[in-house]
């Protein structure tokens, strides 16, 4: 009990109040011997508010809660948490906390042990200065990077598949002072926090900048390779003012990648607010699916065998495909990941992107699979495989919102995707389809919004997006942003382009251009009016916009059935 008063007193537990209430509710519970009460159903509703009809299988809040309290607890340790004798985890694929001693070294115990009497004693801490929190980030540095060289900061499991590895190196100060270096580590930690949440990725942190090469983990330098990056960088700081310098480079080579520079007044700005979001900044361009490291210009030509398929190059494969939206992508991309999570069964992104190939089959009539199951279900079962075996993953998250919202189920999947978007804001993947789906739900200047900060914040821009914010436009009645939108799409191959393509030109008076996306809408999709009305339906347009795109289907010159032009 002492324990936990303890983390729950600590500055470091930065966590919401039902995640303080999750710890508190199985920590209590076990110490009181009812251990066996501690389920899914009693958490979700003893403390996180659910009714009695709370449904375990499709409901994953507790899963999720769970992950990001396990987080919490490793970050707690990190920092605040190294003198304390008694551990507090909650093991994955349960809820009931285990508690263990451990030895400490007297140095760390003498260090640190009067700061977390004095926690515990006045449950008050006293306020920290900006420096005492970047100090904090040293702290943190020190511990996860202290072992040596390339130590381990958050890997893949054991038996899954190789993924592109990120060895981070500790931000150097070019500054005098003490100030700038416990700045620079502040830097360096937010880098690391934020690069931790992409999970396609395995980061490591090195123990000191300055080298242009690096050196993993012997377990994993050994394995099967897969591609490395190393990020380092720099700080400067002068009158008041910061300027961050931040490179990616090839591990293999040392080429730089990839620079940027960040500037901030720090005279006139939150010191953590500009930690947060310069590493925000940095994690984005390098980590995100359409960053740095997956830049499918890397993407080289296989040679046909099923056995030369890798899950680095099935990743990099499913963002070209996301690209294009083509039919010949999705067959390669679709083959690629069957062979992958046939092989590394516990991949989480796998089966999330996989849901995704199996999706399209149906709402975008690609490479139709005759015979049960069909896509639908298909589509289903991978997504729900991927949360269950990692609710923290935003790509499984994501997949779960899309194959729901496909579904006829728009709220449950808009509900779960304000909470993937929660896990990870820098995942401009998931913030361009969650805006994509509150669109097509009739939000459309949120989704607009959302989609063009996902738009603006891609190194590489997503075409499809481009196209679902000419839309958004078309239907908020801004005709000139509409036609400049649909202009930047490149989606040639992808036949619903044609079709939003068609209307907008319409609409603007271009006759010629109206016609000839009319005319390639209907060689790729000629059967798309057969049934429009479940066409409508199945992209859970509501009864208001359903009349504006029939209208705006009847003036570009498609051939309606005479009952859906009086539609309402």
């Amino acid at each position: 009990m002492e324990q936990l008063e303890l983390i729950l007193a600590s500055p470091e537990f930065k966590v919401s109040d039902r995640i303080r209430r999750f710890l508190s509710y199985v920590t209590n519970e076990t110490l009181a011997g009812r251990a066996e009460r501690i389920k899914a159903y009693s958490i979700a509703t003893q403390v996180l508010g659910r009714d009695s009809h709370f449904d375990i299988q499709n409901d994953p809040v507790v899963r999720i809660e769970a992950g990001r309290l396990r987080r919490a607890m490793e970050r707690y340790y990190f920092v605040a948490g190294q003198a304390d004798r008694v551990l507090i985890e909650i093991p994955k694929g349960g809820y009931v906390p285990h508690f263990s001693w451990r030895s400490l070294d007297s140095s760390t115990v003498h260090r640190q042990r009067p700061q977390h009497t004095a926690i515990a004693a006045s449950a008050r801490p006293k306020p920290r200065t900006p420096w005492a929190w970047a100090l904090i980030g040293a702290m943190a540095l020190v511990v996860v990077g202290g072992v040596g060289t390339g130590q381990v900061w958050r890997s893949g499991r054991a038996d899954g598949p190789v993924r592109p590895a990120l060895v981070v190196a500790p931000f150097a100060n070019l500054s005098p002072g003490s100030e700038a270096g416990l700045l620079a580590a502040g830097i360096t930690e937010e880098v690391l926090v934020q690069l931790a949440r992409f999970k396609e990725l395995s980061v490591y942190v090195r123990e000191s900048p300055g080298k242009t090469t690096s050196a993993l983990p012997a377990p994993e330098a050994g394995g099967r390779p897969g591609r490395e990056f190393v990020l380092e960088g720099s700080i400067r700081t002068s009158d008041g003012k910061l300027r961050v310098s931040s490179r990616l480079l090839d591990g293999a080579t040392a080429a730089i990648l990839w620079s940027r520079v960040y500037d901030a007044d720090l005279r006139v700005s939150d010191i953590l607010g500009v930690q947060s979001d310069i590493a925000a900044k940095v994690a984005t361009a390098v980590a995100q699916p359409y960053g740095i490291v997956f830049d499918t210009s890397q993407v080289k030509a296989e040679d046909g065998r099923p056995e030369s398929f890798d899950a680095y190059q099935c990743m990099l494969r499913f963002y070209r495909y996301r690209q294009s939206l083509g039919p010949d992508e999705h067959i390669a991309t679709r083959q690629c990941l069957e062979q992958t999570t046939a092989r590394y069964p516990s991949y989480s992104t796998g089966w999330a992107m996989l849901s995704y190939l199996y999706l399209d089959e149906d709402r975008f009539r690609l490479n139709r699979r005759p015979g049960p199951p069909d896509a639908s279900s298909r589509a289903r079962s991978a997504a729900l495989r991927a949360v269950e075996l990692d609710p923290e993953n935003v790509r499984a998250q994501q997949a779960l919102m899309t194959m729901l919202f496909f579904n006829q189920e728009p709220a449950e999947a808009l509900r779960i995707g304000e909470r993937a978007l929660a896990l990870n804001p820098n995942d401009m993947e998931l913030l361009g389809e969650y805006g994509s789906r509150l669109a097509q739900a009739g939000q459309w200047k949120r989704g607009f919004d959302l989609l063009d900060e996902a738009v603006a914040r891609n190194p590489v821009r997503s075409s499809y997006y481009v196209g679902m914010q000419a839309l958004a436009a078309y239907m908020l009645n801004d005709d000139q942003m509409a036609l400049s939108l649909i202009r930047r799409a490149d989606l040639a191959s992808f036949s619903l382009y044609h079709f939003v393509a068609a209307l907008i030109y319409a609409r603007a008076g271009l006759d010629v251009e109206a016609t000839a996306s009319r005319s390639q809408f209907l060689k790729l999709r000629p059967d798309f009016f057969a049934n429009l009305d479940a066409e409508l339906a199945k992209r859970n347009f509501n009864e208001k916009d359903r009349a504006v795109l029939i209208e705006g289907a009847r003036l570009a010159g498609f051939p309606l059935r005479q009952r859906l032009t009086h539609a309402n």
